[in-house]
């Protein structure tokens, strides 16, 4: 922006000449013309120029420029300046040369503001201290009058401390830095803190020159964060982590400390090109490990409240600093992997027996389960080869069950073992986790803490009267349940199964049995060792017919009982009604069957 030039007079002008109506000394009329409208193209719209007070009336002031005409200004664009004069040197804004009117139109309000914006501009450019005054509050900061330019000053560039009563500073006049400016809308930031940290800095690099690890400092708490405490060490802040606050643990660094306390620090460490400084509070404490009683030995009891909970096992501080793990597998004599949570908790007072003891590297183990005897001490006493008990279902296998009798006593019931009659695929088909389950001890595994168990032995083994009935060459009722490419599962009597293949399943008139269908069947053979029972149904015609081809001899006569038992086939009615003994293993497989 430029002010407009001050016109010389022409050196040689013959005003004599020009008395008679002749040219001006050796310049045309038109060159006259020129040099008149040159001296009025030197002022620009929206340029600031300055102007001389020609007259002042109670609503205009008149003010020349050394334009064609003087421009008139409400007197109240000059309220600030009760003194003003006629003769007075004022800065004016040109909105227009010639208006509608052909009025020159100016501004000296718009003067005083675009030289305020340059000045703002001008102090940013060259980091300029400034001065403003705080007039009011607004969110997230002050509102500050800087030459007559609304700025705002955020909350956080207030100081390097973190302020907590805005209010104390409004009405005062303070010292800034313009550290950001918006030209598109014209929006200033403003910072005091800039001021603050520059002096602070060359404090900062003195201090930290002085600072050596181990020296021990007074601070003041600045801050409290929820990893830490910051301490002013008188113009450079330090960082105590919550972990260095206290021997003991700490879940809120506000139990140890509060705001703006005096404190006594130790340097940890620190860092000079990054300015961080590492304090420690708990280091001037005797360590609680020092202090634990000598006379606390491995196979100790001892008393502690559960501080931190993990998945692999529990934290019990013993005194404030002393802390021991009580991994899971001592929680319990149980085999079975669990979880920590599922025995203790955060804040549960325990008594727990001292394992390992090392005070050198300050670590401790407990174990809650040796406050019980082991059950496996006295294993064939308690739980004898023979002898029955009731267990849990506690998982499967594809091959067995595993239950647990009591805790720590666990077993395994092979799938073979679970039924004496039932083809079980998986043990899911016989019982369900979470049940109880009747057990016989087979055999003891004392090293590997695994007993063999069985559920079948709880009963008369079933076979040793099968053998008697399903004999080789008898002939039975039965069921098909179920057909495969190898052959057909045969249901008979008593929940007993038996097999056919294909070429045993074939009737009389050629076609094949089906599934559900209901026919006679030869047993052709029984394995009471592997419980097996071989059937056909076509081997029963084929027997037929070869008796028939079988060429007549002549006999003597027979009486006619005997005649009609040798041309009847042999089809066994053995009905276990008839006998006392069968009859109550009857009961006890259809009792089977139903579970």
């Amino acid at each position: 922006m430029t002010e407009s030039k001050v016109q010389t007079p022409i050196e040689d002008f013959d005003w004599d000449a020009y008395a008679n109506g002749e040219t001006a000394g050796s310049k045309s009329r038109e060159e006259l013309i020129n040099t008149y409208d040159e001296s009025l193209k030197t002022a620009k719209d929206n340029e600031v120029v300055t102007g001389v007070v020609k007259s002042i009336s109670k609503r205009e002031v008149r003010v020349d420029i050394g334009m064609k005409s003087d421009a008139i200004i409400p007197v109240s664009e000059f309220r600030y300046n009760p003194d003003l004069k006629v003769g007075d040197e004022v800065e004016v804004f040109i909105e227009t040369l010639e208006d509608k009117n052909g009025q020159l139109r100016l501004s000296h309000k718009k003067a005083c503001q675009t030289r305020s914006w340059d000045r703002v501009n001008q102090a940013l450019e060259n980091d300029e201290i400034i001065k403003g005054y705080v007039k009011s509050r607004t969110k997230g900061g002050m509102i500050v009058d800087v030459f007559g330019i609304e700025a705002f000053l955020p909350g956080s560039q207030i100081d390097v401390r973190p302020i907590r009563d805005y209010d104390v500073f409004v009405d005062k006049t303070m010292e800034f830095k313009v550290v950001k400016i918006n030209q598109e809308y014209k929006n200033v930031v403003v910072s005091h803190k800039a001021l603050i940290e520059a002096e602070l800095e060359a404090q900062k690099r003195e201090i930290i020159s002085k600072l050596e690890k181990g020296q021990v400092l007074e601070g003041k708490v600045k801050n409290i964060t929820p990893y830490g405490v910051f301490v002013d060490l008188g113009g450079v802040d330090g960082l105590v982590h919550i972990t260095d606050l206290s021997w003991g643990r700490v879940s809120d660094p506000r139990e140890v400390v509060e705001l703006d306390q005096d404190i006594k620090v130790v340097i940890l460490d620190f860092d000079n090109e990054k300015k961080r400084i590492a304090l420690g509070v708990k280091q001037l404490l005797p360590h609680p490990w020092d202090a634990l009683d000598q006379t606390i030995k491995v196979g100790d009891h001892i008393k502690g409240r559960v501080v931190v909970m993990a998945d692999y096992g529990a934290f019990v501080e013993v005194q404030p600093g002393v802390e021991g793990l009580i991994h899971v597998s001592e929680m319990s004599w149980s085999q079975h992997l669990r979880s920590a949570q599922d025995f203790l908790k955060v804040g549960d007072e325990v008594e727990a027996v001292v394992l390992t003891l090392d005070r050198d590297d300050r670590k401790m183990s407990l174990g809650i389960k040796q406050l019980k005897k082991d059950p496996w001490e006295n294993i064939e006493e308690k739980y004898a080869i023979g002898s029955r008990h009731t267990a849990k279902v506690r998982n499967f296998t594809n091959f067995g069950v595993f239950v647990e009798i009591e805790e720590g006593v666990d077993g395994l019931i092979h799938i073979s073992d679970l039924s004496w009659t039932k083809k079980i695929k998986h043990p899911s088909e016989f019982t369900q986790v979470g049940n109880d389950i009747e057990v016989q001890v087979l055999e003891i595994d004392k090293d590997n803490r695994r007993l063999s168990l069985g559920h079948k032995q709880l009963e008369e083994n079933p076979w040793d009267v099968f053998e008697t009935i399903f004999t080789v060459g008898s002939i039975h009722e039965g069921t098909i349940t179920e057909v495969m490419d190898k052959g057909a599962v045969i249901a008979l009597e008593y929940g007993v199964e038996g097999f056919a293949t294909p070429k045993h399943l074939v009737k009389e008139d050629g076609t094949q049995a089906k599934l559900d269908e209901k026919l006679n069947f030869k047993v052709i053979e029984f394995n009471k060792d592997s419980k097996r029972i071989i059937l056909s149904h076509s081997r029963i015609a084929e027997d037929a017919n070869k008796t028939e081809a079988r060429p007549q001899r002549p006999a003597a006569k027979k009486p006619r009982r005997e005649e009609e038992a040798v041309a009847t086939p042999a089809i066994e009615k053995t009905t276990l009604g008839d006998l006392g003994a069968l009859q109550a293993l009857k009961e006890q497989m259809q009792k089977e069957e139903r579970k």
